[in-house]
């Protein structure tokens, strides 16, 4: 909003409400577009944890496809597996209790897509706890899920 305001950046899409001061109503901006983007100079990397490997698994079975309930450690952790993007898929509870504590491989199992540290644009729906349909345009689709429609 302030961005906007200090003419930074430029409303493209609002959300239909309004912020209303004394003399003026402000619509709500849903998507902006910065004039000049500033580099922020720091490394940042999401944790990992069960919002974040749904976000970047489309909340599907890395095993089956179909809807996952837990996060798996595709190299258990008994077994000196890491807590790591490589290493952690969303899974199903059946595909999950039938690995147990074994490797893919010895479970008769296969992955369907190879785990790896999110893009940037799964950080953005992890962190802010999913999209808007209006945002869905310029940051892609989530994986295992269709391309939006356009009106």
């Amino acid at each position: 909003m302030l961005l906007v305001l200090d003419a930074k950046a430029e409303l493209v899409h609002a959300t239909g409400k309004d912020f209303h001061a004394a003399t003026v109503a402000v619509p709500e901006p849903s998507v902006v577009r910065l004039h000049r983007y500033v580099r922020v100079p720091r490394q940042f990397r999401v944790a990992v944890n069960r919002r974040t490997v749904f976000a970047r698994d489309g909340s599907r079975c890395q095993y089956c496809g179909g809807p996952a309930e837990n996060i798996d450690h595709v190299i258990p952790r008994s077994r000196g597996g890491p807590h790591a993007w490589e290493n952690v898929v969303a899974a199903c509870r059946r595909c999950n209790t039938r690995k147990e504590d074994r490797l893919p491989g010895e479970a008769g199992m296969a992955l369907r897509t190879s785990p790896v540290a999110p893009r940037h644009r799964v950080q953005i729906l992890a962190l802010s706890g999913g999209a808007s349909a209006d945002w869905h345009r310029y940051l892609g689709t989530p994986p295992g899920r269709p391309e939006p429609r356009s009106a």
